[in-house]
């Protein structure tokens, strides 16, 4: 029989493999690799992650319980579709969030932290002056991201990044809307001053609005 250091090595090698590949399907969602509403067929995603049956599944059971994925009876996996009413919704509960840890980060940044997100700013300034859109949408989520670092703010940290992967299709299609960095730059920039000042009331204001501006230009790519 095997020993119990045996069966525990194996049993942390089956759990690594299934968080393994739980992130890589779920950054392969992210990234738009698989589109809203495709058939993810567990056959084929053992063949293009490498892993075992039992390990896809439990993946897409864990993809499913964040909402990236949903369960369709004797049809197996999808990618979930996030119609536009549930995508605002979960916008606005990231604006009442992320306005939290804004403030907390306005209160908190130090001078190191102010000049990462100064140099962010200016790295954005240069993408949008270039046309290079993914560069900018990149700047923006490691800007948003270390606004909830320096925040402290870890709870709300998990909340923000389960909205983030629900909603990243409508961001993406939102970013890429002609002339919207030209917009949502002032806005970020406006955040990043805020911050670094250690305003508080004014960096909560400057994201409320940005995304109260995210969600209007969300409704209007739906339109058209």
């Amino acid at each position: 029989m095997p020993s119990d250091a045996s069966s525990a090595t194996k049993t942390a090698k089956a759990a690594k493999a299934r968080a393994n590949v739980t992130s890589d399907i779920r950054e392969a969602i992210l990234r738009g690799d698989f589109v809203a509403g495709q058939r993810l067929v567990e056959a084929d995603l053992t063949e293009q992650f490498s892993a075992s049956r039992g390990a896809v599944r439990s993946a897409l059971l864990e993809l499913a319980a964040e909402g990236l994925v949903e369960r369709i009876a004797n049809r197996g996996a999808r990618v979930r579709i996030v119609p536009l009413d549930e995508a605002i919704e979960i916008y606005e509960v990231r604006m009442a969030v992320e306005a939290l840890c804004a403030a907390k980060a306005a209160e908190r940044i130090g001078a190191a932290e102010a000049e990462e997100l100064r140099t962010i700013g200016s790295d954005m300034r240069v993408a949008v002056a270039g046309g290079d859109i993914m560069r900018y949408r990149q700047l923006n989520q490691r800007l948003h991201q270390r606004i909830r670092e320096i925040s402290g703010q870890r709870a709300a940290s998990d909340v923000l990044e389960r909205l983030r992967a629900q909603s990243v299709r409508q961001q993406f299609k939102v970013a890429t809307m002609p002339g919207r960095p030209q917009v949502s730059l002032p806005e970020h920039l406006a955040i990043i001053d805020a911050i670094c000042a250690g305003d508080a009331d004014a960096a909560e204001q400057a994201i409320r609005l940005h995304l109260g501006s995210v969600m209007e230009a969300m409704r209007r790519a739906s339109e058209s």
